[in-house]
This record gives C-alpha cells, structure tokens and sequence, in this order.
C-alpha cells in the first residue's frame, strides 16, 4: 500500500480514486448478451454458461435430490452457524417493521401510508472466486419478513454443473422460492426478461462483478429495478495510537481479499500506527491462501497519514466507504461526525467481518462513493410504500378553492373540474 503523507485537501480526489476500468467497451459487450438472452430465453441462458462457466447444463432449475444430498453433505457445525447468524439478522431487520399512522391533515382529509411487498425479487449470488452463501442470508431474510411472493435465485454452477452445498442448503432454510444454476450477465437477463424455465421478477439484488454490475446498470433501462449501483468492495479505517495493529491489518487484508479491484483505506494521525499495520500486512498476507488476489488489491489501495483526528473525518467522508472502521478510543463520539458510509464498525473488537456474516446488520452495502446518497440493504428495499387518501364531502369542500386556483394556475382544467364538479353536487343536495 501506497502511504501518502499530509496529502492537501485539493489532491484527495485524485487519491482516493476507485479502480477503474472502461465502461463504454463493457456496457457494449454486455448489452449484446443481455440481447441475446431477451431474444432467445433459455437457450442463450445455457448457450452462455457453456461459454463462460464451461459447464453443458441440460436443466437449469435445482431439484429435490440436489438440495437432499447438499444437507448431507454441509456438516453440523457450519449448518449451526448458518441458522445463528440467520436469527441475528432476522432480530435486526424486525426492528424495521413499522406500522404507519393515519394522519387527518385536516378535519375530513386522512391520509396514510403502507408497506406493500414486491411481488417478485431476484437474488444473485456470486459463486466465481468465493460461493458467498451469507449473501444469500441477507437478501432471502428481509425478503421473506417484508412478504415477497417469489424469490428467485441465481447463482452460477461450478464445473460438474452444480453448487456450492452451502449455497443450497442456505437458500432453502431462509425460503428462497426457486433456484437455477446460472451465473453472469445471463442470469441478469433472465430475471429481467424471464424465459420458459426463469421468471421474470420487478427488481433484482445481489453483488458482482463488473460484468454483472454493467447488466444491472443496463436493465434498469428496460423498467427492471435494482438494488443500488454497485462496484468491487472497500473498507476505510481510522486507526490511533489505541489502535491494535494486527487487528487493522486483519480487517484490510479481509476486504483485499475479495477481488483484485477490490480497495482498502487506512487513514491515522499517527505515522507509527501506519509502520506497524505494513509490517503486519506483510506479514498476515504470506499466509492467505488468496495471496495473490489480495497483493493485486492492495496495489491500488492507500495509506494517509493526516494532520488531526477532523482531517481523517473529512478525508472518510469524502471517501464514503461500503465499509467504515473507526479503530480509535473515542470511536462512539467520532461516529457522531460521519456522514457518508455503508456501515460503520466502532472500536478494537468491531471486525468488519461480524457485520459480513452474523452480527446481525445486513451487508450488502453502497460501493465506489455511493454511499453519499444510497443506504445498504434493509427491510424497506424489498417494499413499496403506497400512500392512501379518504376525503369526506367536508373535508373535500374545505380544500376546494385551493386546489382549483392552483390547477387553473397551472392550466390544468380539467383537475380543476375534478374539484368543482363534485362541490357543485354536494352544494345542490344541500
């Protein structure tokens, strides 16, 4: 990692720049695939998992016996592990669940709001570099509490054609509807588009890679929503002198890991702090079996060494990370002053990876500085909120003369009639 020492404010753009890579050649090569798919349903699907997963599938859907011998296969304590971190989560986004209020803006004009499920969702689940089953937990969980009818699921088959056992024995304990092998910009299309075999769905959730993320940029186009825009994952520290070293080291080196355009940010007042964390990234690194991923991460990834603790806040701020770990004495006060993050990790025995698996918050989280204007995953996103009106004939009357003078003002006749005509028969009856 790159150390930058008293960087000034006007050369933080260019430091803290994502990894990039050349949207224009990526969106034309993925909308061809998603094309293909929208035109030709399940035999592009299977066409393109033979291309680039390099694996023949004859049906794409999982059946009973693959989820039986998955359950076999997962052994107990994993299974154990899986159900304890799918109650924390579920204890979590219940706390999200509100019942609206009927408010009477005015004597006879009530008006409220409900949550109201998306009928049909869909989940990706990368399964490339990594099979990341929690994913699959912080994505069915919210959908099930929230009410969604069907939730269908992707994820991309390994070479004998099937997944990972803890993909399936998870998706099938937190209620996923149906399940198909199918991985990439083709399983994008599929829920968006549907198939013969693939229901189409109204908004589909889930990371990926740059492939994956240019098709749900581009499906959004054909009224298909989202869950947020998304890039490689990140992670920002503040670290003081209270600060452990190995653990900082652990957290950056869990986030490298990811992927090899995955970045990591260390931002401390302390130019010691900063020494003893390369010394044990160096040191932690030799022994990832994912080492050369993680080297390529951090080669893009930086290190700031800052004047004052407010500096390190606006830098993080500016930044605004997926995730964001204030490893100092005084994290709970400083969290106070943080404006811009996907979810933020306070103090020496807070490790990133918690919130990843089990703690309980839902990880799938804005990247790339999206967190300045999008929240990660929540009950919510997984609802539409509705909003309902009941005038009464007085209440009605007493909005009357407003409304018209406003719809006339703004040429709009015929709203204006909507009112009148109504006030004229309630005034006759009368």
């Amino acid at each position: 990692m790159k150390i930058y020492k008293y960087p000034g404010r006007n050369e933080w753009p260019e430091i803290l720049k994502r990894p990039a890579y050349d949207a224009r050649l990526l969106d034309k090569k993925v909308g061809k695939i998603l094309k293909a798919v929208q035109k030709n349903g399940d035999r592009a699907v299977k066409k393109f998992t033979a291309e680039f997963d390099g694996v023949r599938l004859r049906k794409l859907e999982v059946t009973g016996k693959e989820f039986r011998e998955a359950e076999k296969e997962l052994g107990n304590p994993l299974q154990n592990a899986i159900r304890m971190a799918m109650e924390n989560i579920q204890k979590f986004h219940q706390s999200q669940a509100k019942t609206e209020e009927v408010i009477e803006t005015m004597p006879g004009v009530k008006c409220w709001r409900k949550s109201l499920a998306i009928e049909k969702v869909g989940i990706y689940i990368p399964g490339g570099t990594a099979p990341l089953f929690s994913t699959i937990l912080m994505l069915a969980v919210p959908a099930v509490m929230a009410g969604c009818r069907e939730i269908i699921m992707c994820s991309p088959p390994g070479k004998d054609g099937k997944l990972h056992p803890a993909i399936l024995f998870t998706a099938k304990l937190a209620g996923v509807t149906r399940i198909f092998k199918v991985g990439g910009v083709q399983a994008i299309g599929a829920m968006a588009y549907g198939t013969a075999t693939i229901p189409a769905v109204y908004k589909i959730f889930g990371p990926g890679n740059q492939y994956v993320t240019s098709a749900k940029k581009l499906i959004q186009q054909d009224a298909v929503s989202i869950d947020m825009p998304a890039g490689p994952s990140e992670v920002a520290i503040y670290a003081d002198e209270t600060a452990i070293p190995a653990f900082v080291a652990a957290d950056l080196l869990s986030q490298a890991e990811h992927g090899a355009d995955s970045q990591v940010i260390l931002v401390s007042s302390k130019e010691g702090v900063l020494e003893a964390v390369s010394r044990e990234l160096k040191r932690q690194s030799a022994m990832l079996n994912r080492k050369e991923l993680v080297e390529k991460a951090l080669a893009h990834s930086r290190m700031l060494l800052v004047q004052s603790e407010k500096d390190a806040i606006d830098i993080l701020n500016d930044y605004a990370a997926e995730h964001l770990i204030l490893n100092c004495k005084n994290a709970a006060a400083l969290a106070e002053g943080i404006r811009n993050a996907g979810s933020v990790f306070l103090g020496n025995y807070s490790p990133e990876s918690a919130g990843d698996y089990a703690s309980g918050t839902n990880h799938t989280l804005p990247t790339n500085g999206y967190a300045k204007a999008y929240s990660g995953v929540s009950l919510d996103s997984f609802v539409k909120k509705v909003t309902f009106q009941q005038l009464s004939p007085s209440g009605l009357e007493q909005l009357a003369d407003a409304v018209i003078l406003m719809a006339e003002a703004e040429g709009l006749q015929a709203h204006a009639r909507a009112i009148s005509i109504r006030i004229d028969k309630t005034q006759k009856e009368n």
